[in-house]
């Protein structure tokens, strides 16, 4: 597929750009890059203080509630941040559209390499207290689903950094309708407290947030993602982001050329 060879061939140009990226964000700062790690652990454990030592909740099957919270956190925000970055990318990087010849396809893909700082530190950060309490990380399934997160990303982001680019309100919009769907993903809350709504539990199950959130979490507790209602979820998971991918691929090659004109 094009895209695929564009990013294959422009990789090395992808990661320079995503680290710069990245370092660009807190260039003007005493603390510089740190800032990228510190603000998003300092958001997570008030969310830890908040449930496990005020409000004093425990995780599925009594085990430690920041066990149960972390990984699913670090997911969503690895999601979030991948999203509304990636999706703004275009608009961000507006001069290398207009003044150069430049692989455009490539830009959504240098804001995820940036944003993918942030993510593998969380993720470490949920490992070593899963590891603390006493929790064995599946590392199988665990790379199953941080690469199932960025196929996902990729998708995603290929579509709306299109959208997004031609109409700077969808971006306002993105970022509303993620705020709703940090709500209706199980990160705070349990599914089993939708039990007496299977029709609700159901839906929410086939979304694909719902799915990597709980993939992620399940690396470390019981249960398998991957096989559930089996592979049911799986299935719906895939499919989603392939339609998504293929669409959103279309949308982009079709709007491509008026990225400059526009920006």
């Amino acid at each position: 597929m094009e895209f695929i060879k564009t990013v294959y061939k422009n990789r090395g140009l992808a990661w320079k750009l995503g680290k710069s990226d990245f370092k660009n964000r807190f260039a003007n700062t005493s603390l510089g890059s740190i800032w990228g790690f510190l603000q998003p652990f300092v958001f997570m454990m008030m969310y830890v203080v908040v449930f496990q030592f005020i409000f004093k909740q425990v995780g599925p099957n009594g085990s430690p509630f920041i066990v149960w919270f972390m990984p699913g956190m670090a997911m969503w925000m690895c999601i979030n941040d991948g999203i509304m970055g990636a999706s703004n990318a275009i608009r961000g990087y507006g001069y290398l559209v207009k003044k150069v010849v430049f692989p455009v396809d490539i830009i959504p893909i240098i804001s995820l390499i940036g944003n993918s700082f942030v993510a593998i530190f969380l993720f470490l950060i949920a490992t070593i207290i899963c590891l603390v309490f006493g929790f064995i990380p599946n590392i199988l399934m665990m790379i199953y689903i941080i690469v199932a997160a960025y196929c996902f990303l990729i998708a995603f982001t290929r579509f709306a950094s299109a959208i997004v680019t031609l109409v700077p309100d969808f971006s306002n919009l993105l970022g509303i309708i993620m705020q709703v769907l940090f709500w209706f993903t199980p990160i705070v809350w349990n599914l089993v407290q939708l039990s007496d709504h299977p029709i609700i539990l159901r839906l929410i199950q086939c979304m694909p947030f719902t799915y990597l959130v709980t993939g992620f979490r399940n690396c470390f507790m019981e249960g398998n993602i991957v096989t559930q209602g089996h592979g049911f979820y799986t299935l719906i998971f895939w499919v989603i982001t392939i339609v998504l991918f293929i669409w959103g691929n279309y949308i982009f090659k079709k709007n491509k050329k008026d990225f400059a004109d526009v920006l």
